[in-house]
């Protein structure tokens, strides 16, 4: 067990409120999307090309078709946040009871059933290694990647403590094409869109 000294504390929030002061300033100057991590701010430079968008927009509405009503995969804001652990964090969709949206400010991570992330061209690790990381500590029982480059995909479940904190114990790989489920419901992954590879379409994120 490890105990934080006091002063230790007030200096790691008054840093996070800091960069939250920080993310919520640069929304409106800057392109691209902020989010914080237990490593500092993480900054995806590009905004989500249309095939990321679609691909939240085809998943989204696959899984609300499957769903019960009280349910649903929202896309859109706010933020999930946890400010003790000093993360903030901005998920492509958000499976969530209806009732749990009713909330001011950011939403309850530990209130999330799962969360959706489509792979950003500009910065994939952020979604492959940071939000792997981020999400078990933020109590997200479900956690589902769409790679939109390579046309496969992951999602990871069981949480379990690990001598670097909570982490994902099992991980299920899928292609496009596949049935995959996502907590309690399967969806098909046919006629998702693919990004390409010429320079035309580099700047899709």
């Amino acid at each position: 067990m490890t105990v934080v000294p006091d002063n230790a504390k007030q200096s790691a929030s008054h840093l996070y409120r800091a960069m939250r002061d920080f993310v919520q300033s640069a929304d409106d100057t800057l392109p691209g999307k902020f989010e914080i991590t237990k490593e500092g701010i993480v900054h995806d430079m590009m905004s989500p090309s249309g095939r990321h968008e679609l691909t939240a927009l085809r998943l989204r509405k696959r899984l609300e078709k499957v769903m019960p009503e009280e349910i649903v995969a929202h896309t859109g804001e706010p933020d999930v946040e946890d400010e003790p652990e000093g993360v903030l964090r901005r998920p492509d969709v958000m499976v969530i009871a209806e009732e749990d949206m009713d909330t001011e400010g950011s939403f309850d991570p530990r209130t999330l059933i799962a969360v959706v992330e489509i792979v950003s061209r500009s910065n994939p690790g952020n979604d492959w290694v940071g939000k792997v990381r981020d999400y078990p500590l933020l109590g997200i029982p479900v956690y589902a990647i769409f790679d939109p480059r390579t046309g496969e995909g992951a999602v990871f479940t069981g949480i379990h403590p690990t001598p670097d904190g909570p982490r994902y114990a099992t991980r299920k790989d899928f292609v496009y094409g596949e049935d995959v489920t996502i907590g309690d419901w399967t969806i098909p992954t046919d006629g998702l869109p693919r990004y390409h590879d010429d320079s035309a379409e580099q700047a899709e994120s």
